[in-house]
């Protein structure tokens, strides 16, 4: 019996079924992201031979930007291919440890990324307010510091949240309505008290996103205040951030709101496809906003 109990409350695999109401169309939705998968790839993985190769690039823009190329290929491969075999091959099943792996790849990179758009906005405010010390403050040996910094932060943010992903007994089924494992798409499978994860959940997209957002944006703002003094090849510099902030941020914050104050009015359907636009669009844009 006790046996049997566990079964029950501890599931071997969930069944990922895609996106809900557009099963007419899934032989047609892989081809968009098989190829945004392949944009995705080359851009980054060019992005990443020409930061390494190339001298002229050995600079703390650039190795901002080839991390946050590492994190988009880890993000996107984390979740395209399962993705690709939903739609194409029907292998909708995943284990729950490798359930548990995708979604710590997908927060953790999510982590990441917000990381190094602060670190690409310091570098900014840096190269603009800074000038002529710009070249002491942000050296390699530094850079590899910040850049370890960020990554433990994410490590010690999103490895509860597996945890406590884990400690939950399930009996509401095995059948994820998503293309990967969301944290409060399995939560709610749980028939367990999940207030820690909402709390939980919600306290880390809280520093993720909104810490990082107010440091981002004093940043721009110093920025905007040193305009008359500032270089304008520098300020050009910026914008490729700023834009990849908006790209980054614009779709969480359609995700966050819609949940808190229109989840009941907005199809899960439109749900899971800007969810998915999260995850994609910024891996996609960033290499091509590198100058």
């Amino acid at each position: 019996m006790s046996m049997l109990n566990q079964t029950v409350l501890t599931p071997v695999s969930f069944i990922l079924n895609g996106i809900p109401g557009l099963e007419d169309m899934n032989m047609w939705i892989p081809f968009p992201l098989f190829s945004i998968y392949i944009v995705v790839m080359v851009g980054n993985c060019g992005l990443l031979y020409l930061t390494c190769y190339e001298n002229s690039l050995h600079r703390s823009m650039y190795y901002f930007f080839a991390m946050l190329s590492l994190t988009d290929l880890v993000m996107c491969t984390s979740t395209i291919p399962k993705a690709l075999c939903i739609f194409w091959f029907h292998l909708k099943e995943i284990s729950f440890n490798e359930c548990l792996v995708q979604m710590f790849l997908i927060y953790a990179s999510i982590g990441m990324e917000c990381g190094m758009l602060i670190l690409m906005a310091l570098d900014c405010y840096a190269a603009i307010c800074y000038l002529l010390h710009y070249s002491t403050i942000l050296t390699n040996p530094g850079i590899a510091k910040v850049g370890l910094a960020t990554f433990l932060r994410v490590v010690m943010l999103v490895t509860p949240l597996t945890y406590i992903i884990k400690r939950l007994p399930y009996c509401r089924g095995n059948i994820l309505y998503h293309t990967y494992c969301d944290h409060m798409s399995v939560a709610k499978l749980s028939c367990g008290n999940i207030k820690v994860n909402v709390i939980y959940g919600l306290m880390v997209a809280l520093l993720f996103g909104g810490f990082d957002i107010l440091c981002i944006t004093i940043s721009y703002t110093m920025i905007s205040l040193s305009l008359a003094d500032a270089p304008q090849k520098a300020f050009n510099t910026c914008t490729a951030h700023i834009c990849s902030t908006v790209f980054s941020y614009s779709p969480a914050f359609f995700c966050f709101f819609s949940h808190c104050f229109g989840g009941h009015k907005i199809p899960p359907s439109c749900h899971i496809i800007v969810a998915n636009i999260y995850l994609l669009l910024s891996p996609t844009m960033n290499p091509m906003l590198m100058e």
